[in-house]
């Protein structure tokens, strides 16, 4: 009996009113009392104490496991509800419950360890935050206080020193606006207007857009032979050129001197399309991969910040890819270059 896995309290009852009722007859018989008598007292026993010790036990029990659900479930029951579940619905077993125990605590367990990862990644964010926004203002500020105690009367300089400030200013003004952007992206503000074009014709333009920085570098766009037929995607076109902008920018920025960059795109299921931005640049290491489109995490702190950007750009590509519904990935090797994919719903010619 006791080796059963769900013991009920019945079954309890019964086996602890059967002792009682087996030592009652037992000491019937020492005292020599007769056969009829001995049965009565038997069969009185046992009733006695099967019910006595069930009604104790399932209301002990009952007491514990009601308190045990409010703890996990943190509710409370009107009497109504009380007395349906503890008469009408079958009470659970200590197993169940000890089940459902252990499923709570699984479940704290890892809400605990979600905030812990939460909070570093707050911390994180907001030292990095601060450092971004330091940067520039301590800048300007030398500038400014170099202009103020004299600088200002030397014309070799006072025209190179104003310059540099206007950078910093302005590379300020980025960061704020992709922080106002990315902080509209997370809480549903803005708003993806769809509409149906062809991602060839928009990866051309941003070609184009951005060819004087390429030239710079003397690095080559072009897109993937075969992947030239016109595609029609539906989704945001401002949106996805601010994806391509800055896709294919940062393959500039982190690009190889006579290097290049291909788009390839392609039709992967007659329902979404995948573009891919490909270039020859310099890489990055697999364990930076899976951080790359957090806020301003840069694989390289020094380089990322002569080379310019708030550190936000691919977090922000991130959040209007998603708010498309679709997904986004990187492929990368130091001294190979990096390709970034990210799809879009295949758009219906009208």
């Amino acid at each position: 009996m006791f080796k059963a896995k769900n013991l009920s309290p019945q079954k309890l009852a019964a086996f602890t009113a059967l002792v009682l009722s087996l030592i009652m007859g037992l000491g019937c018989l020492i005292l020599e009392v007769g056969i009829r008598e001995t049965l009565i007292a038997f069969g009185l026993t046992f009733l006695i104490a099967y019910y006595l010790y069930l009604y104790t036990l399932q209301n002990f029990i009952y007491r514990k496991i009601k308190l045990i659900y409010k703890f996990i479930y943190q509710t409370k029951a009107s009497k109504r509800e009380d007395f349906f579940n503890k008469n009408i619905l079958p009470l659970k077993t200590i197993d169940e419950v000890s089940e459902d125990v252990e499923k709570w605590a699984s479940q704290k367990k890892e809400e605990l360890e979600n905030l812990r990862k939460n909070e570093a990644f707050r911390k994180e964010f907001l030292l990095n935050l601060s450092h971004e926004l330091k940067t520039p203002i301590f800048a300007v500020q030398g500038y400014i206080h170099t202009l103020l105690d004299g600088a200002i009367d030397d014309p070799a300089v006072n025209k190179m020193f104003l310059k540099n400030a206007t950078k910093n200013i302005d590379r300020l003004c980025r960061l704020i606006d992709d922080l106002d952007e990315i902080s509209k992206l997370e809480s549903g503000e803005m708003t993806i207007n769809k509409e149906v074009f062809v991602i060839q014709d928009l990866v051309k333009d941003v070609f184009d857009t951005l060819s004087l920085k390429a030239n710079q570098k003397e690095i080559k766009f072009s897109i993937k032979k075969g992947c030239e037929a016109p595609i029609h995607v539906s989704a945001d076109k401002e949106k996805i050129r601010q994806v391509l902008i800055n896709l294919i920018e940062n393959s500039v920025k982190y690009g190889k001197q006579e290097g290049q960059t291909i788009a390839s795109i392609y039709n992967m299921d007659g329902r979404r399309v995948l573009i891919e931005i490909s270039d020859s640049g310099i890489g990055m290491a697999e364990e930076h991969l899976p951080r790359v489109f957090e806020r301003f995490y840069r694989t390289d702190r020094a380089r990322s910040r002569d080379i310019g950007g708030t550190g936000l750009g691919l977090a922000i590509v991130k959040h209007i890819v998603e708010a498309h519904d679709q997904t986004i990935n990187v492929r990368s090797k130091i001294e190979v270059g990096s390709t970034f994919g990210f799809t879009l719903e295949l758009g219906r010619e009208s």
